[in-house]
């Protein structure tokens, strides 16, 4: 019997995959355990494996999003009735739908068919123009305005594709010629409208380019939305004398292999800090505020697509050297989308870092199930007083955004003081 292979959940926020390419093709052998795919999920692109021996049947969705549990393809054995196996195994997505027989009329031969009268409307000839398109495409002509039964596909079966809609969107067909004047009427009419002028810069029509949301993009909108509109969120600041870390820095640099960075001294000194106050490593979970005894740091990560946080777990019990190593290693499978879910879990603080782009203080958008996250600013010099002299200091701002309903101002603050503490005195990280 042919298995039927659908959308798995590969991570705890997914609701759709995007299949990004096939690595088999319909008629190949395929082994358990085979790499046959690549899906793209909400936090990187990660390689889907059969679970059955057999012949690749039939693939439902060549590339564009699938939602979880939809049918994606068909293993079994050579000749076997794929579209008996689909329709056995249930509702299916709407692509994989588009190209079975909506019933078993319209798979009968046309000789067995009881022919239709002069009168009664043909059902057939609305199953022979089914549109067949995947849902990104449809998508795409809708958003760009397009028609995409005008669009001629190039995909499995004349199948529009995601490349048939940017083709279209590059070359527009040409406007059909205006239609003759009617003829004035008789009697006196009023006057039409004056024509809608498009609004316009510099006298030509506005240019723009619309790109089509990822499923990464899909989910930082929804989770930071959900967080910065449901998590009461609060702010405080504080800048810290960095003289001491630069000096610490310099010279772990002359006896160290490891080139221990301005992050990874932060990352250290917040777990150090969090250990003496517990209350903000913790989360909020409706009826109970959970705090959390294992301190496990995720550290914001840029990518194209947008942001993942890999965790460093027990980030307390590390040496610099050992974090060092574990962000550098994280941070490069994240660029290259290759993190996997349980190494995007169980955070239990976070920071954002922008110092290395130059920005000297912003606010971060809590990252959930955390009840705070810490925004680390650039180090700038500037003019301090010290011991009644004015003297240049290396300053950091850092901003610490809280959630109202685990911290309050009060606690939040004194986190913040036992960590400059320790920055400004970093050898107490050594200790």
């Amino acid at each position: 019997m042919a298995e039927v292979i659908r959308m798995p959940r590969m991570s705890d926020t997914m609701e759709e995959g995007n299949i990004v390419g096939w690595l088999k093709e319909e008629g190949e052998v395929i082994e358990a355990g085979e790499t046959i795919a690549e899906v793209e999920t909400d936090k990187a692109t990660m390689e889907l494996d059969s679970f059955v021996d057999g012949v690749l049947l039939h693939i439902a969705v060549k590339e564009g999003p699938v939602p979880i549990d939809g049918v994606i393809a068909v293993v079994g054995e050579k000749g076997e009735d794929w579209q008996a196996a689909i329709a056995a195994a249930g509702p299916s997505n709407g692509s994989a739908e588009a190209e079975a027989p909506a019933t078993e009329e319209a798979a009968k031969p046309a000789e067995t068919a009881a022919p239709a009268s002069a009168s009664a409307p043909s059902t057939a000839s609305s199953d022979d123009k089914r549109l067949k398109a995947s849902p990104l495409a449809k998508s795409m002509a809708k958003e760009a305005g397009i028609d995409i039964s005008t669009i001629q596909g190039s995909g499995d079966q004349g199948r529009i594709v995601k490349k048939d809609v940017e083709a279209a969107i590059a070359s527009p067909p040409a406007a059909p010629a205006p239609a003759p004047a009617a003829a004035p009427a008789a009697k006196e009419q009023k006057a039409a409208p004056p024509p809608v002028v498009p609004f316009t810069f510099g006298g030509g029509e506005a240019n723009y380019e619309d790109t089509p949301v990822s499923q990464m993009r899909k989910t930082i909108a929804r989770r930071l939305g959900e967080s910065k509109f449901t998590a009461p969120h609060f702010y405080l600041t504080i800048d810290i004398n960095m003289d001491k870390a630069v000096q610490l820095r310099k010279r772990l640099k002359e006896v160290s292999p490891a080139k221990v960075s301005f992050n990874d001294l932060v990352i250290k000194a917040a777990a150090a800090a969090l250990r003496e106050h517990p209350a903000i490593n913790s989360s909020w979970l409706g009826d109970a505020i959970r705090t959390h005894q294992d301190i496990h740091i995720g550290v914001a990560v840029a990518v194209p697509d947008g942001l993942l946080v890999p965790v460093i777990r027990y980030a307390n019990m590390k040496t610099l050297s050992q974090i060092n190593s574990e962000v550098r290693h994280l941070a490069g499978k994240a660029k290259d989308k290759k993190l996997q879910p349980a190494e995007m879990q169980g955070n239990t603080f976070t920071i954002s870092n922008l110092g290395m782009f130059g920005i000297e203080e912003f606010t971060a958008i809590i990252n959930p199930p955390d009840a705070c996250i810490l925004a680390v600013g650039t180090i700038v010099q500037k003019p301090i007083v010290k011991d009644g002299q004015i003297v240049v200091g290396n300053m950091m701002k850092v901003t610490l955004s809280c959630d109202h309903r685990v911290v309050d101002g009060a606690t939040g603050a004194q986190f913040l003081q036992t960590f400059q503490e320790i920055l400004e005195d970093p050898i107490r990280l050594l200790v």
